[in-house]
Formats: C-alpha cells, structure tokens, sequence
C-alpha cells in the first residue's frame, strides 16, 4: 500500500468517516464497515480529504480540463479539490447539477463553469452507479467528453444481489461501460492491509469480519 493510500485510510478513519461495526449498505447487506463522505463536514477536514482526491488525480496521469460534481455529494467534493488543485498550481474550472432544473436567472441544471473540454466526475462511492451514468449524459449532453471518474473508497464487491450476484463490481461495470478508468484513492484491499498491520490496534476485533465480508462479495 502506497504512502498515499496508507494516509487516507488513517485520515477517514481519525475523521471518523470511515468507522467499523455493522452497517447495512444500499444493496442491503450487512457490512462490517461504512464510509460515508458527508462526515467531511468542517473546513480542516474537508481541506484535508480535497489534498488527497488532487494529488491521487495529479498522480494518475489522466489528461483533463475541468472537473464535475454529482449532485449532492460531488458538489462539495468537487469544489473543495479545484482548490486544492489550485494550491498545487493547477487551476481548473468546476461545474456541478442542480437535481432540479432552475427557471430563473441563469437556469438549466448546470452550475459553474461551461462543461467543455475532457471532463472528471467526482464523487465519494460507486454503488449502483447512477450518479455516475446521469453524469456522463450531462456532460456528452453539453457536447464535452466524460474522461475518468475519481472516488475516493473503492468498495471492491460484486454488484446485484445474493443468488444474482455480477462478476464484477460496480466501478468495474462503469469503467467498462463508458470506457474510461475509475480512479480511487484508497479501496477495500488497502482498508484491510491497515486493520491487518495493526494501523490501529482498537480494529483488530473487525478483521475477520472484513475477512469474511470480502470473500463472500469480493472481486
């Protein structure tokens, strides 16, 4: 596991962002843990979370002009990372969505700067993906290109339900889909190395849990 990586699973879980017991997630299932990205909720934390969605979307080597924000989430997650971009010496315009059309004013779904260009989606999670896919038709809709999406958890598990279960996981199923990589800060393989090396021995009481967990909806 990277520095990089290593740091983030440390951070989300100080910020108590990432935090472990039993959790039932959007696809029904027990899991042993949750992340849940609306916890980046003061300005150190937040300021904190953008430095690593820039600098893991700096280290990927993919050619971009401007980044978008799913509503709601992504919005914020968005902003906060052109920022840090910004500190790095990289200054790009935004744009996120309204989730209902505005009749006033400037209107339309569209806030911020004019989607052009090769465009990142950022976002927290890909669980079903849907954010994702209304995303891409925004912004083909705008006439500018969808070039990666940039999450910060991989989930790594198989998407579907029991019985039904997909060979592959939901980032797989988009990065397939739209032919363009999905990028991650950290993922389920560096959450269980740190639990596993002892990052905080107070998680050593989940690691079979997580164990367990992966094997039964790993990919």
């Amino acid at each position: 596991m990277s520095n990089l990586r290593q740091e983030f699973i440390e951070f989300a879980v100080s910020a108590g962002v990432l935090r472990f017991g039993e959790f039932v997630t959007k696809a029904g299932r027990t899991s042993p843990y949750f992340f849940n990205a609306g916890l980046f909720s003061e300005g150190a934390t937040l300021a904190q979370v953008a430095r690593f969605y820039a600098q893991t979307l700096q280290d990927s080597g993919v050619e971009y002009d401007m980044l978008f924000g799913p509503a709601y989430k992504g919005i914020t997650l968005a902003s906060a990372t052109a920022v840090a971009l910004a500190g790095m010496g990289r200054n790009v315009p935004f744009a996120f969505n309204r989730k209902e059309a505005k009749d006033h004013g400037e209107g339309g779904t569209i806030v911020g700067a004019k989607l052009q260009g090769k465009v990142v989606i950022i976002d927290d999670v890909i669980s079903a993906g849907t954010s994702v896919r209304e995303s891409v038709d925004m912004i083909r809709a705008a006439g500018a290109t969808p070039c990666a999406v940039l999450i910060a958890l991989d989930r790594m598990e198989r998407s579907g339900k029991d019985g039904a279960l997909s060979a592959l996981s939901a980032v797989q199923e988009v990065a397939r889909e739209y032919d363009m990589p999905v990028i991650s800060i950290g993922n389920l393989n560096d959450l269980f190395e740190y639990i596993s090396n002892g990052g905080d021995a107070r998680l050593a009481q989940y690691k079979d849990a997580v164990a367990a967990y992966r094997t039964r909806y790993g990919v």
